[in-house]
């Protein structure tokens, strides 16, 4: 059956095929289908044909059958694969709470789309900054290969906890989380 890809067939196939929780997509490996008039904005809007996407739930649910390969980002469900447009990172991080002190401080991001993520070794906050102008785009890995941009209300919290540390033979201005040093600025920069 040749089915044309919609947004409302991958909300009816995912919603037949999970069962609560992320499914399973690590085990899908439907044919690619094509790319469907859907992206999502650095702001972590989703929109579908140029529409914002203003149903929390249905975005949730893309979110949990979004994968990324190959450095393209697609929605996945058990008989197709299709692709989508994102701007930046997927989701963005639009808080985090703090738990414990120094080097046992851990930091938990909450995303757009609800995902929590502990910072630490398997969920590492890395801070690119623009070439040209030195602004700071910090991120936090969420799950598989998807980061979450952590928004600037929350980035300028995080730099209230930062502290000075040696990094690769560098003194750095960074963020403990789970046990692991997450370097933001080189110190020098900072004197």
């Amino acid at each position: 059956m040749n089915v044309k890809p919609s947004a409302d067939y991958i909300a009816a196939a995912v919603q037949a095929a999970s069962k609560g929780g992320l499914p399973p997509i690590h085990k899908w490996n439907p044919p690619f289908c094509g790319d469907i008039d859907m992206r999502i904005a650095r702001d972590g809007t989703w929109f579908h044909e140029g529409t914002p996407i203003g149903r929390a739930p249905l975005v949730r649910l893309f979110s949990t059958i979004l994968k990324r390969e190959d450095g393209k980002y697609y929605l996945v469900t058990p008989v197709e694969k299709v692709g989508i447009v994102v701007e930046d990172a997927p989701f963005v991080a639009i808080d985090f709470e703090v738990s414990g002190e120094g080097d046992d401080q851990t930091l938990t991001f909450t995303t757009n789309v609800g995902d929590q993520t502990q910072a630490g070794v398997d969920h590492p906050i890395r801070v690119v900054r623009d070439a040209e102008t030195g602004e700071p785009s910090p991120y936090v890995h969420v799950r598989d290969e998807l980061e979450a941009l952590i928004d600037r209300k929350s980035f300028y919290r995080m730099i209230d906890l930062g502290q000075h540390r040696h990094h690769e033979e560098v003194r750095w201005f960074g963020v403990m989380s789970g046990g692991q040093f997450f370097p933001i600025i080189p110190s020098e920069e900072l004197e």
